[in-house]
């Protein structure tokens, strides 16, 4: 996927589509669903380490040189484990540290240049400004709930497990934190526009700071008073 998704990426940048589009298709190609069900995988390991005996957990040690019976029967257990997680999965994983310490963080000092300069409380309730507020809060709490709840309803996905409408409701309101995404659309939308571009990024990243704290802040709260104390 890294191999094919550079040369795609690179293709993309050169016919004048932006390139994160690649990004975006190969996603979509990553599957998301492991070779092995977890039931299968639990057979598979037990049926493995069922031929190593108790007097091996004595005889045993780093310094052991393993027979080729059970080399064999260990590296099964390794191929089962990498087979139980989908790629999609396994990626994510991968790049989550990666993404959440190092590249959000240096996205967002990159972008996140405001100035207030002319910019008074009217960039927040009108124009522009309310448009991405209303979008953030209001928009994306409608629009993951609705989906949620058809998706749930119409058998296409499970209610996660232990969870209720109510703790939706909480996840839904923390969708609408958009900052990274948000700039990066707003600047690829008006940065080629000249000065009224420039007052129109203003505004933008106004509302966007502002739509992302009241969402995050809806979000903190609902599940604040929906979610289960710790025993």
């Amino acid at each position: 996927y890294l191999g094919i998704g550079t040369v795609i990426w690179y293709l993309f940048l050169n016919s004048g589509i932006h390139p994160t589009i690649a990004g975006v298709l190969i996603a979509f190609c990553v599957p998301s669903t492991p070779v092995f069900a977890p039931g299968k995988y639990v057979k598979s390991i037990r049926r493995a380490i069922s031929h190593f005996h108790m007097e091996d957990d004595e005889s045993l040690d780093r310094r052991s040189m393993l027979s080729h019976d059970q080399l064999d029967w260990l590296k099964q257990i390794e191929s089962a484990s990498d087979k139980v997680v989908s790629p999609l999965q396994d990626l994510e994983d991968s790049l989550h540290p990666l993404v959440n310490y190092l590249i959000i963080p240096l996205f967002a000092f990159a972008n996140a240049g405001i100035s207030f300069a002319g910019i008074g409380l009217s960039s927040v309730v009108s124009g522009l400004g309310l448009a991405i507020i209303c979008g953030l809060v209001v928009g994306k709490f409608v629009g993951i709930f609705t989906f949620s709840w058809v998706t749930v309803k119409l058998g296409l996905a499970p209610m996660p497990k232990g969870s209720d409408w109510r703790m939706i409701m909480g996840i839904s309101a923390l969708g609408g934190i958009g900052f990274t995404v948000s700039l990066f659309i707003a600047n690829l939308s008006f940065e080629s526009m000249g000065a009224a571009g420039v007052a129109l990024l203003n505004e933008a990243k106004i509302g966007i700071v502002v739509g992302s704290l009241l969402s995050g802040l809806a979000g903190c709260l609902i599940l604040k008073r929906f979610l289960p104390g710790r025993k």
